[in-house]
């Protein structure tokens, strides 16, 4: 379906289009062409963070692998900006372009489960809660993210931190193929055998080697109710529960995937409007008793203030923290992998904490290792994987006033953690606006080795960084 007039083709001053030019991409497309003259715009040129308000020129809602190839014909042949599109939720707001062309992928969102196999086949448009509930019906499950409304396309090329990260490993680790377009138009097949080095890059390499339409993940099987919970400490017993956590997270079991968050709770939680430290766990193992077991050794060094502790299914745990980030939020992430919850690290978290009086600024611990951890170096793109720990400090809030306020807070922050930092960077956890003027620390990422790939991938494949609105890797002939 088309949505775009002939007679309401947009003429922007920095990018004037011949009317023509639209008409025509209207027809070919399968999908929807929206511009500024319709009132689908206010909705499609938007993302999660409300702080990214940008006004692309058209909005290509593409419906299939077709549609894909005539958007990024066009963005080169009108030497547009182009963003890319599939959940919109990251926090950078690489999905929305000033003065370009968007590239929507959400309704390429066909979910195929192979039982028998252990697989799932996906679209690039997909989000995590889409995914979670086709394959629970088969008693499997893909580790992904948190927020069951992220797309899968973003989280996967960033990495995919998760409730199943210990267990099963990153997002990255299970992709086993993946269609693309290449920003030359190239259709794309990757996988072990077939273009194996660009699937290598497509493991924490993001988005700057084509747009990819399907994913193919291995799946791993889980039980149909999950033992989970939230223990949760007032501020007088956050250091016992901190230095509980470093000694418990040295021998943690696999199954075991534990998030600690530091936040003012909202008002329908009931727990009061200060700040309550929150140790989260997922037990991915059908011998509840084992979990419970494997959490009392926690508790018995740091008893829980309150809990709320029960079993879940994977789809209803995946989405239980989705009312806390709404979209039109107000954003801003920093992130950081460190080596040791000691005794001064632990002193810095509290003093931080004590200062969150707001809710909507908050911070998590992730507990790495697992299978995550024992993933050869090399075997990926995604940074560096050996910290047991990786600090996420975020904030969303409503109000462009505290903007400001808001921002310095959790840079200051993120400042006198790095003394403890193992310098790692999680890019799906990582704002944009720090990467301006001086660009993306690609080096710092990645390391010589890996971005050494990474850019012979983006040479070959997307030489003329037309796919650049990402953590970007830039390649040899555009840095000059």
């Amino acid at each position: 379906m088309t949505r775009t007039k002939p007679e309401a083709g947009i003429m922007d001053t920095t990018h004037p289009l011949p009317a023509s030019a639209l008409r025509s991409l209207s027809a070919s497309l399968h999908g929807m062409l929206i511009t500024g003259a319709d009132p689908e715009y206010g909705e499609a040129r938007s993302v999660w963070n409300a702080m990214i308000d940008r006004h692309p020129i058209l909005v290509v809602r593409a419906a299939d692998v077709a549609d894909v190839c005539l958007a990024l014909a066009f963005a080169r042949d009108h030497r547009l900006p182009l963003a890319i599109r599939a959940g919109g939720h990251n926090v950078a707001g690489f999905g929305t372009v000033e003065h370009g062309l968007v590239l929507d992928l959400r309704a390429l969102n066909t979910v195929h489960v192979d039982p028998a196999g252990q697989q799932v086949r996906t679209g690039g448009g997909t989000l995590l809660g889409e995914l979670d509930r086709a394959t629970s019906v088969h008693g499997l499950a893909v580790p992904v993210g948190v927020i069951s409304q992220t797309g899968v396309a973003g989280l996967c090329l960033g990495g995919g931190l998760g409730w199943l990260t210990r267990p099963h490993g990153l997002t990255v680790d299970n992709l086993l193929a993946a269609d693309l377009v290449t920003a030359e138009g190239e259709v794309l097949h990757t996988d072990a055998s077939t273009n194996p080095e660009l699937l290598w890059g497509l493991t924490g390499g993001g988005g700057n080697f084509g747009v990819v339409t399907d994913f193919t993940f291995k799946a791993h099987p889980l039980p149909e109710t999950l033992y989970s919970g939230n223990l949760i400490y007032r501020v007088e017993h956050w250091k016992q529960a901190l230095r509980a956590l470093r000694d418990w997270a040295l021998a943690l079991p696999d199954p075991m995937t534990v998030i600690v968050s530091v936040l003012v709770p909202p008002a329908d939680w009931d727990l009061g409007t200060k700040s309550i430290l929150v140790v989260g766990f997922l037990w991915a193992d059908p011998d509840h008793a084992a979990g419970v077991a494997c959490v009392e050794d926690f508790t018995a060094k740091a008893p829980p203030d309150e809990q709320e502790v029960s079993p879940a299914s994977w789809p209803a745990w995946q989405s239980s923290m989705d009312a806390l980030f709404p979209k039109g939020v107000r954003a801003y992430w920093k992130n950081s992998a460190f080596d040791a919850l000691s005794d001064d690290a632990i002193e810095v978290l509290v003093a931080h904490a004590t200062q969150l009086d707001w809710p909507g600024t908050a911070f998590d611990i992730h507990v790495m290792g697992g299978a995550m951890g024992r993933v050869p170096l090399g075997a990926t793109a995604f940074p560096d994987r050996s910290s047991p720990f990786w600090l996420n400090i975020y904030g969303f809030w409503n109000d462009s006033n505290r903007d400001a306020h808001h921002v310095a807070f959790i840079r200051g922050f993120h400042r006198e953690m790095q003394r403890f930092s193992s310098g790692g960077e999680y890019t799906n956890f990582s704002s944009s606006d720090d990467h301006f003027p001086r660009g993306f620390d690609a080096l710092g990422v990645f390391g010589e080795e890996k971005l050494a790939r990474l850019t012979a991938l983006k040479d070959r494949y997307d030489p003329n960084n037309l796919l650049r609105l990402n953590h970007n890797i830039v390649p040899p002939r555009a840095e000059g």
